[in-house]
């Protein structure tokens, strides 16, 4: 339980989120950044929920994917999953960048603003990762206790620091945390697409779920907990940051806004200190990514909606060698290419919100399986009828709003990334779909007759803790 809660709070990577998104949530929505990150942790506690219960009735590796098209149809099944497939590998991109600059910045701060360089550094480390989910779940849940109990450990202990030390600027009002200060419907859809991305990333403890002791019952318990820390981390920072720096700071400070907040309430020693907590941050968030983008592409292939070879697994690591060599290159030469063209904080702003987009279509499809999966139990007790039914949907129709309220405001390169990258999907679906793939006759999913324990479904065994052995 413990280690699979470190895995969903490294997934949503506190450091690295914080300081690569604040200046996007903040040009978003200026003061009410803080009032966009609770009013959509409600909805996406919903949405934890519903990966939870869905947990307990079918472990797979594939989560979203497996859950979607066995309850709401093979297609939006498919959809589900290539949105995560998409995200977490526009996410490489997103990550390596400020990683190579912040670690050019520990050496001198004029070397972060080449953004080849960085890219060179952040592949680097991204490679480092990619070795580390190669050799097995073991090593990595190790690597990943050690990268994020220092950088949560940092994280808190600046906290601390921040209220010592101050640091001038302006009061806390309580006026940030209500409607007030968004630009009508639009703007708080703004606002909340970017704290969706905020919260991603703890759903890899499901992803992890045939490798995972007694799963059906720690996925879920696991993430919950998980995506409670992350949010008082990021609500406190946030308002931090709205209180101890000015709007053209934050602009100014970009993808390294925490750099200049710790600058600001300890010179000389806070922007380090921050400077290490994010890069261990983003290290660590590339093993879980890394994690969820291979265990999706494993069950797509087992399922035969991708290539087949996606499915092999390592006799010896345990690992599906094959996705993770093939995620590995395609996100090199994104991040090369990226590289070459605009600014690290050009690239990050414009890929947080594509990701956020992919993010609303395979939360809000999962909300609603949760609801299918259930529904004969929904009204058997106020406990099912919440947890299973209100509540997940709630999150799910907020998500899906969220979704369709923005996109009229995407740039053309937001639009392309997020979009395009969705669209791109429609063709190995229906490829595969000609050719036969059994996932496109599944069997339904219902919750009313899920049994405890060890089971077989579709032809594949899942049992608790064992799917090395069956990999």
């Amino acid at each position: 339980m413990f280690a699979t809660t470190v895995m969903a709070v490294a997934g949503s990577a506190p450091g690295y989120t914080i300081s690569a998104t604040t200046a996007v949530l903040v040009g978003a929505v200026g003061l009410a950044s803080p009032a966009a990150l609770l009013y959509c942790a409600v909805p996406m506690f919903g949405i934890v929920l519903a990966y939870g219960r869905l947990g307990r009735v079918d472990g797979s590796a594939g989560a979203a994917y497996s859950w979607v098209g066995r309850t709401l149809h093979p297609f939006l099944g498919f959809l589900a999953g290539w949105a995560l497939v998409v995200s977490t590998t526009i996410f490489m991109v997103a990550g390596a960048l400020p990683a190579g600059t912040l670690t050019l910045s520990l050496f001198d701060p004029a070397l972060g603003d080449r953004t080849g360089l960085a890219a060179l550094v952040g592949a680097g480390w991204f490679l480092v990762m990619l070795a580390v989910v190669m050799c097995g779940v073991r090593l990595s849940v190790r690597t990943q206790l050690a990268l994020t109990g220092v950088e949560v450990a940092l994280l808190v202990a600046f906290l601390v620091l921040a209220l010592v030390h101050g640091g001038g600027g302006r009061d806390f009002d309580w006026r940030w945390l209500g409607f007030g200060d968004f630009d009508g419907p639009g703007g708080f859809a703004a606002g909340a697409l970017v704290a969706t991305f905020y919260f991603w990333g703890w759903d890899v403890t499901s992803n992890l779920s045939e490798e995972t002791r007694n799963s059906r019952r720690t996925a879920g318990i696991a993430a919950l907990i998980g995506v409670g820390v992350v949010f008082l981390l990021f609500e406190a920072y946030t308002v931090a940051v709205t209180m101890l720096l000015t709007p053209g700071q934050v602009a100014g400070g970009g993808a390294d806004v925490l750099r200049v907040l710790g600058e600001a309430v300890w010179p000389g020693v806070g922007g380090r200190l921050l400077i290490v907590a994010v890069l261990l941050s983003t290290v660590a968030t590339f093993e879980t990514t890394l994690i969820q983008v291979t265990r999706s592409l494993f069950a797509m292939g087992r399922d035969r909606t991708l290539p087949a070879a996606l499915g092999r697994v390592h006799r010896r690591w345990n690992t599906p060698y094959t996705a993770i060599a093939v995620v590995g290159v395609v996100a090199l030469v994104m991040l090369l290419a990226a590289g070459l063209f605009g600014s690290v904080t050009e690239v990050v702003s414009d890929a947080v919100t594509a990701i956020s987009l992919q993010i609303c279509v395979y939360y809000g499809l999962a909300g609603l399986a949760v609801v299918v999966a259930y529904r004969k139990l929904l009204l058997t007790s106020v406990k099912e009828f919440l947890l299973s039914g209100v509540w997940p949907l709630l999150g799910s129709v907020f998500v899906l709003w969220m979704f369709f309220e923005s996109l009229g405001r995407l740039t053309g390169p937001q639009a392309t990334i997020g979009l395009g990258g969705l669209g791109i999907g429609i063709v190995p679906m229906f490829w595969y779909w000609r050719k036969g793939s059994s996932y496109y006759r599944p069997a339904r999913l219902d919750a009313s007759r899920a049994t405890a324990g060890p089971a077989r479904e579709n032809g594949v065994r899942h049992d608790d803790g064992a799917m090395a052995t069956d990999f």
